[in-house]
């Protein structure tokens, strides 16, 4: 059960192009986006859509595979956990990202 513990799946879309970073000793970071989309129906019957947006970090092969075939509208599914950090911002400010670091992925559409 302790791999139960922080796992996250998501199947939707890219929202942009993955941004890919390279740093030294070959190490490479893809920073994406993915949108998922829900409906249902409200008080008086009718059909809402509702999507959310998720920030994505992958390393390593897995941002090398994201930066050879993931483009923006590509249907994915992955596989990840939730991660949340913090920094300062240029003016100072504490700003907290939540985020998805993905373990697998899985090219959907063609």
């Amino acid at each position: 059960m302790n791999a139960l513990k922080n796992k996250v799946q998501l199947i939707g879309h890219l929202g942009n192009d993955p941004e890919i970073k390279n740093f030294e000793g070959g190490k490479k970071l893809a920073n994406f986006t993915v949108a998922t989309n829900d409906s249902y129906k409200n008080d008086k019957g009718e059909k809402v859509e509702e999507t959310q947006w998720h920030r994505l970090i992958a390393w390593g092969k897995t941002a090398e595979i994201i930066e050879k075939y993931a483009v923006k509208g590509k249907e994915v599914a992955i596989e990840g956990k939730l991660t949340h950090r913090s920094y300062d911002d240029k003016n100072g400010e504490k700003r907290y990202v939540t985020e998805v670091v993905v373990n697998e992925i899985l090219l959907l559409s063609k």
